[in-house]
């Protein structure tokens, strides 16, 4: 889609929660972004220091003078900021993103806050009460090759998971035209560390991590509430899946094999006009066909996913495979082609520049 706004005025921007792994990408990518100005950033932990004091590999960017600032909504709102990316903790997120939306602002969440529309599952998987259900109706999960139209109308965006993404986006086509039986379905992921999260953590440490692969929160992680839910709606009926995730030793990229069963009747020839239809026109999905496997390598920096597929003779078994990068396509830069969608801009803008 066309940009219709190239000579309006750059938009104020706020981050709040700048300075985790998320957040250093979303000021990577927002001080390149022609159409965006960032207004504030906040942390409590470098609150006076400049962006690009904390993050050095910003210094002589122009925007990378600002400072950190404390939270606070009132100086949020000061700065002038009309949209506002929250990089919190689940259950944070919502005590920022309920008063910005009163204010006026628009505000994209990276947080699960908004992301699971039903606040009975969200209690769940998240162990405590949904902190905000009357904004539930009104989040818009901030996939863009799914939800694209949706987002441009939103106030509140809810931008997915980094596994959800990476398993969604192959399955959607596969469930829409009844190509696989959805009780079938079993997920097994890999993800680089820094998935995590930018904290101490024994288990974290590059002597615990390197050299060693191993599984984590099986029998049920907390994004399997958002996956089941965008793949029930593709289905049109309830969808439950396996899904284990694996922490592998990389800084960055998640890779993800499916493995679902052909429904009856259906002859493997239409997987690939099944994601053709579906994803031939997506700037950021590259189709890489049949018996092609995606490489991690190929996505780390960028807002792509890659996506192949195989079959199994054998098992009777279709293969969905795709690589992205955690924090882009998973995280930050996904949050940023929801922002170019809210705001009229061509949904690429500032995220071809790697």
């Amino acid at each position: 889609m066309p940009d219709t706004t190239a000579n309006a005025s750059p938009i104020a921007i706020a981050v709040i929660g700048a300075s985790g792994y998320t957040g250093a990408n979303l000021l990577r990518l927002l001080l390149m972004h022609r159409r965006a100005r960032i207004a504030c950033v906040t942390s409590r932990q470098h609150a006076g220091r400049t962006i690009g004091e904390v993050f050095p590999r910003y210094r002589g960017m122009p925007g990378s003078e600002v400072a950190f600032i404390e939270p606070e909504i009132d100086i949020v709102v000061a700065s002038g900021a009309t949209t506002a990316f929250l990089a919190l903790p689940h259950g944070v997120a919502s005590e920022f993103a309920v008063p910005l939306l009163e204010r006026g602002l628009k505000v994209i969440d990276l947080s699960a806050d908004f992301r699971i529309a039903d606040p009975v599952v969200y209690e769940e998987f998240y162990e405590a009460a949904h902190p905000a259900p009357e904004l539930l109706k009104t989040a818009v999960y901030g996939l863009p090759e799914v939800h694209g139209d949706a987002i441009r109308s939103a106030s509140l965006v809810a931008s997915p998971g980094c596994y959800p993404t990476s398993i969604i986006l192959p399955l959607i086509p596969m469930l829409q035209e009844g190509v696989i039986d959805p009780a079938s379905i079993g997920v097994f992921s890999m993800s680089g560390v820094s998935g995590a999260g930018r904290k101490e953590s024994i288990h974290l440490l590059f002597a615990e991590c390197n050299e060693s692969v191993r599984a984590y929160s099986v029998p049920r992680h907390r994004h399997l509430s958002e996956i089941e839910q965008e793949l029930t709606l593709a289905a049109g009926s309830k969808v439950v899946i396996t899904f284990t995730p694996h922490l592998i030793p990389v800084t960055a990229g998640i890779c993800t094999t499916t493995y679902a069963q052909l429904s009856a009747g259906v002859d493997v020839s239409v997987v690939d006009a099944a994601l053709e239809r579906a994803y031939g026109r997506a700037c950021f999905v590259r189709l890489l066909g049949r018996d092609s496997c995606p490489d991690t390598k190929h996505v780390v920096g960028t807002n792509f996913i890659d996506i192949g597929w195989s079959y199994d003779q054998r098992t009777g078994r279709l293969i969905l495979m795709s690589a992205e990068d955690n924090l882009g396509k998973g995280a930050a830069s996904q949050a940023i082609q929801s922002f170019n969608l809210m705001h009229g801009f061509a949904e690429d803008a500032g995220l071809l520049l790697v």
